[in-house]
């Protein structure tokens, strides 16, 4: 089912999300200007009636009472009468510039009390009915009124223009408020919609058009502005993927796009390296291995074509080329285990002081005809729990290591430091030591330093990896200190235990 799905570019996902947001602006927009246009315009409408019929009654002790009302019904375009609760009017502000009717006028237009031939009748049924809904009450009246002058040709005999008046349908709001013995009725014609809605909605379709070619435009900019370096990354990347180290990554235009590029850089340079590295190991390692099986081959060839002439010294040289093939392929097959986490750890309690000195002393035997010189440094016996054949073969490679680059003066120095909690094996040789650019690498598998050293101890080098594997293993620590023409140290540090033998 996975294979079966369809892949978007990126660029076609951020065309749709784009379009899909302005779609829905749009909608929006439509909602509230043309469906909701009405019922917002009642809701703000009856707001402002409520407002100023609350000044009214805040100032109805007022001796200026009669501007206050005349100015608000003005500036909110009503009617309003103070009457008392029997309908009677107690004041009449002069009428406002719309020349409304009063409110109960306006509802006999077009209410079932038209024929009451009192106004204040026609209040008294609308207090009543604001008493019985708790002192406030508003209600929503259509009637047709006449609105304005208009003339027209043809209206009688002749070609002279007559006047009409036109009458249009028209909604009013009479809103009623009780205050003790006295009520105000306050009548507002909303003024109709339907044309504002009409225009608007003509409005909006052009704008609609106008803002979905923009809409379609900015999202074809925007998708080919933002995929256009992830599509540039993803073709470079290809070609890393291919094999080509030397690929350059140079996406732009946005910051993560450039620390993007920046790391995939870094990744491409290390892949390279680690390449070079790689092949240089293959190199070697071919090298190491040939040459014995060129002389086990040689010496293997020559007792069988002089089997009479067959001494001592031949087998030797057999024995001793094979037991380096032998630790050549070791070293292989351990980093490979190490790293692939194939091997587990045997811990028991080990004299770590006593393995180190015997350690030393394998190696000076082997090489006491070369006059190299080992010594160690400590002070008493210290005992860790850890794999101790591991932890040999980690301290065997420092010491290798050393031996092989100690120069001139063969000298290689070990020394046992001993903390609160822990124990520091230290292996400082007497060569030229390691510049600072080679010291971030040269832990890694396939690292070999350019440095010319003399190969005192048959190696692979892949001894430093195998040690920052296994002291990691033992949860550990590991790290070297040197500087050019100053020789190096190398040291690892485990955690001792007391010893209760």
């Amino acid at each position: 089912m996975e294979k079966n799905k369809i892949k978007i570019k990126l660029k076609w996902k951020i065309f749709g999300f784009l379009l899909g947001f302005c779609l829905f602006l749009l909608v929006v927009l439509w909602l509230f200007q043309i469906v909701f246009l009405n019922d917002f315009y009642r809701h703000i409408r009856i707001s402002e009636i409520r407002n100023s019929a609350s000044i009214i009654i805040s100032s109805i002790n007022n001796e200026n009472l009669p501007e206050i009302v005349s100015a608000l019904s003005e500036d909110g375009d009503f009617t309003a009468d103070i009457v008392g609760l029997d309908g009677r009017s107690v004041l009449r502000p002069p009428s406002s510039a719309s020349q409304l009717p009063s409110p109960a006028s306006q509802i006999g237009l077009d209410s079932p009390m038209r024929a009451m031939p009192q106004d204040y009748m026609l209040n008294t049924a609308l207090i009543t009915r604001a008493a019985e809904n708790g002192g406030e009450y508003y209600q929503y009246f259509s009637a047709l009124a006449d609105n304005e002058i208009r003339f027209q040709p043809g209206r009688q005999s002749g070609n002279r223009s007559q006047p009409f008046r036109q009458r249009m349908q028209t909604e009013s709001l009479v809103y009623v408020k009780t205050l003790n013995d006295t009520a105000i009725i306050i009548n507002a014609v909303i003024t109709p919609v339907n044309a504002t809605v009409t225009t608007l909605r003509s409005q909006l379709l052009m704008i609609s058009v106008i803002m979905l070619l923009m809409a379609v435009i900015l999202a074809v900019f925007i998708a080919r502005h933002v995929s256009k370096p992830i599509e540039v990354i993803n073709n470079s990347a290809r070609n890393l993927a291919s094999g080509n180290y030397s690929t350059h990554f140079s996406g732009k235009g946005f910051s993560e796009i450039e620390e993007l590029s920046e790391t995939l850089n870094t990744t491409a340079a290390e892949l390279g390296k680690t390449e070079s590295l790689r092949r240089e190991l293959l190199a070697n390692v071919s090298h190491d291995l040939l040459t014995p099986l060129t002389l086990i081959y040689s010496y293997a060839e020559m007792m069988c074509d002089f089997p009479a002439e067959i001494t001592k010294e031949q087998a030797v040289v057999i024995m001793d080329e094979t037991k380096r093939l032998t630790s050549l392929v070791n070293d292989v097959m351990d980093i490979s285990k190490l790293e692939a986490g194939m091997e587990n750890l045997n811990i028991s309690r080990v004299n770590l002081t006593k393995n180190t000195g015997e350690t030393i002393d394998v190696l000076r035997e082997l090489l006491k005809n070369q006059k190299y010189q080992i010594d160690f440094i400590y002070d008493s016996d210290v005992f860790i729990d850890a794999d101790e054949t591991k932890i040999n073969r980690a301290f065997y490679n420092l010491l290798v290591n050393a031996v092989n680059y100690s120069g001139g003066s063969r000298a290689v120095s070990v020394t046992q430091t001993v903390t609160d909690a822990n124990v520091r094996i230290s292996v400082t040789d007497s060569g030229e030591g390691i510049s600072g650019e080679e010291l971030p690498f040269i832990w890694d598998r396939y690292y070999r330093s350019g440095k010319a050293h003399k190969r005192a101890v048959t190696g692979t080098g892949l001894g430093l990896s195998i040690v920052k594997k296994i002291v990691e293993m033992h949860g550990g620590d590991y790290g070297v200190v040197s500087q050019a023409g100053r020789g190096s140290t190398f040291w690892f540090e485990l955690e001792k235990k007391r010893d209760f033998s």
